[in-house]
């Protein structure tokens, strides 16, 4: 079976002991924890249309071993309204299992390894049915879908089978929410396209959205890359990143997830802290990255090519015809050593360039651009670096 190497690394109990329905297709796995709109997140689910495959949804219930009593005592309420509402929503072609409450250990507790453990579950099930094209599905608990979700989501994999993932689009909800919430989640969101829109327009090939609510990922793919990280935040990023360097990971655009805008200080990043800080006055969202530092990248992405086979003394000249924020970020993060070993490991100038983003991937971008921030520009209004990105060619290509 495709994941039976996997399953045993990882050396975890079942979870669900049921056998799945053999036309089982998808699973939706939702990490939960003192999440008091769950049951909405479910009826918004029930409501959706049925795919062809038949349809699972995990609800893993998890705290941290040393969890305060009033949490885990939410949390033992929590999968109790869970399975009264099951037993009151059945219907054929989606089946829902509520899972937990789970101890985590403490010094993992998170989403990362909550969300791990669901999808691992889901990769057990799919095994068992030796399903490696079975889609696993990630969503949170306190996010609401449309009604074309499910189908929407079959689609895109029917339609481009070579996909070894897929962002979907989102929007977040704003019922409720004062003034000053409300601006700040408008903010956020401007601020996550013009910040994908803007690595498109440096080059880098693999720009999207990282939304731990908004995401599906084959279960061949899932296992190849070795599975969810057990980070406590941040770990749909790191998933995804990781992920694109398996196969092209496409974007559904057809149907929408809504993530909570509320607050949170459960995890150090994310948009439940931002939004607090926003609210705090602590963050604001009206700055954001200056649009020339993408413009110097893309300057240094347009050449890679040229770093191919090279020796350190032409490093050197190459580099310094580079604006400086660029020639400043490779000396000090010492990028001759990672060109020097995926020189040493690509045979051809094409497999260079393929590889080339898995050195100066997503993580060593944000790292350039907090360089140049403290060293080269400051931070800018965010309506201005969305004119400046709209007056370049960035249009012309996209």
């Amino acid at each position: 079976m495709f994941a039976n190497k996997y399953l045993e690394k990882q050396n975890k109990e079942t979870l669900i002991n049921s056998i799945p329905n053999t036309e089982l297709g998808m699973i939706v796995v939702i990490p939960c924890f003192r999440e008091p709109d769950i049951l909405q997140t479910l009826d918004s689910l029930n409501h959706c249309k049925l795919p062809v495959q038949n349809v699972e949804v995990i609800i893993l219930i998890n705290h941290s071993e040393i969890a305060s009593e009033e949490i885990k005592s939410f949390n033992r309420n929590t999968i109790f309204e869970i399975e009264n509402w099951i037993s009151e929503n059945q219907k054929a072609g989606i089946q829902i299992y509520a899972v937990g409450p789970i101890e985590l250990k403490k010094k993992w507790a998170g989403a990362g390894v909550a969300r791990k453990s669901g999808m691992d579950e889901a990769i057990r099930r799919l095994n068992l049915l030796e399903k490696p094209n079975g889609i696993i599905v990630s969503l949170d608990a306190d996010t609401l879908v449309d009604e074309n979700y499910l189908v929407e989501i079959e689609n895109h994999f029917k339609l481009n089978p070579k996909n070894v993932g897929a962002t979907i689009s989102f929007q977040h909800q704003i019922s409720g929410l004062n003034a000053k919430q409300l601006v700040g989640i408008q903010l956020y969101e401007k601020y996550l396209e013009y910040y994908k829109n803007a690595l498109e327009f440096t080059g880098y090939p693999f720009s999207m959205f990282t939304v731990g609510s908004a995401f599906a990922v084959t279960a061949g793919a899932y296992v190849k890359r070795g599975g969810m990280n057990r980070r406590q935040a941040g770990e749909d990023f790191y998933f995804l990143q990781n992920l694109v360097q398996l196969g092209k990971v496409g974007e559904i655009t057809s149907t929408k997830v809504y993530p909570s805008a509320r607050l949170s200080d459960r995890v150090p990043f994310g948009t439940g802290p931002i939004l607090q800080k926003w609210m705090n006055a602590e963050e604001d969202l009206t700055q954001t990255y200056n649009f020339n530092a993408f413009n110097d990248l893309k300057q240094f992405f347009k050449v890679k090519g040229n770093f191919y086979k090279i020796e350190l003394e032409k490093f050197e000249l190459l580099i310094s015809n580079l604006p400086q924020s660029v020639q400043r970020f490779l000396v000090h993060d010492l990028f001759w050593n990672e060109l020097n070993d995926l020189n040493r490991n690509c045979a051809t100038l094409k497999s260079f360039e393929n590889r080339f983003f898995q050195k100066f991937n997503a993580f060593k971008i944000l790292k350039f651009l907090n360089f140049t921030h403290e060293h080269f520009y400051e931070k800018v209004e965010l309506a201005e670096q969305i004119e400046e990105l709209e007056r370049s060619d960035y249009l012309k290509h996209s």
